[in-house]
């Protein structure tokens, strides 16, 4: 699969373009992400019929990546991680008791690894013009999801035993909310870019 990789992301196109002013604006939208990131992952629903929960925080994950491009959005993304690492309760499950690295090495810690998979992955086709359609950002967003939960799975079956039933741990239980989530995603950012035309015109 050939990607040309130089179209403008979201975030591109409003504020400065070069300079100071360039580097203010990311500091910002770095901010700005990290706090969407971690709001987002508190925004939970119980899944009827299991103990677990799903949030909106692969949501914020994907769509960030998307906006943001590869580099921003890592950036953005590794900057989460490492306040999370400091033990700041900004992860879907930590707790005052259960954060930092003691939280990454439980049972999302794989999940996390996938995060930051995801977005670079959701910033490179968001450069090949992937986010504005819905067809592609679906399947932008699909990838992006495959992207998670592959080391997700993995680092449930090492650290529980592959005998266990990590699929209806680790999947099934979320993927009615993922796919609304992506059928969201979808309709979201190219409607952001149908406005940004607009507003350009």
């Amino acid at each position: 699969m050939n990607l040309t990789l130089n179209r403008n992301v979201l975030v591109e196109t409003f504020g400065a373009t070069e300079g100071t002013a360039l580097r203010l604006k990311q500091a910002a939208l770095v901010v700005v992400g990290i706090l969407a990131l971690a709001v987002a992952a508190k925004i939970k629903a119980p899944v009827p019929g299991t103990p677990v929960m799903i949030s909106m925080g692969t949501f914020a994950v994907l769509t960030i990546g998307a906006a943001y491009g590869p580099k921003l959005g890592l950036t953005t993304i590794i900057a989460y991680m490492l306040i999370g690492m400091l033990g700041f309760d900004i992860f879907q499950s930590s707790t005052a008791d259960l954060n930092g690295i003691s939280y990454m090495m439980g049972s999302t810690g794989g999940y996390l690894v996938g995060y930051v998979l995801a977005v670079l992955a959701l910033g490179v086709l968001a450069r090949a013009g992937w986010d504005r359609s819905a067809p592609k950002m679906a399947g932008a967003m699909l990838v992006g999801n495959v992207l998670i939960y592959v080391p997700g799975l993995i680092w449930l079956g090492m650290l529980y035993g592959w005998d266990k039933p990590i699929l209806e741990w680790g999947l099934t239980p979320f993927l009615l909310g993922d796919g609304i989530k992506l059928a969201l995603a979808a309709v979201i950012l190219p409607l952001a870019w149908k406005l940004v035309g607009r507003a350009r015109g």
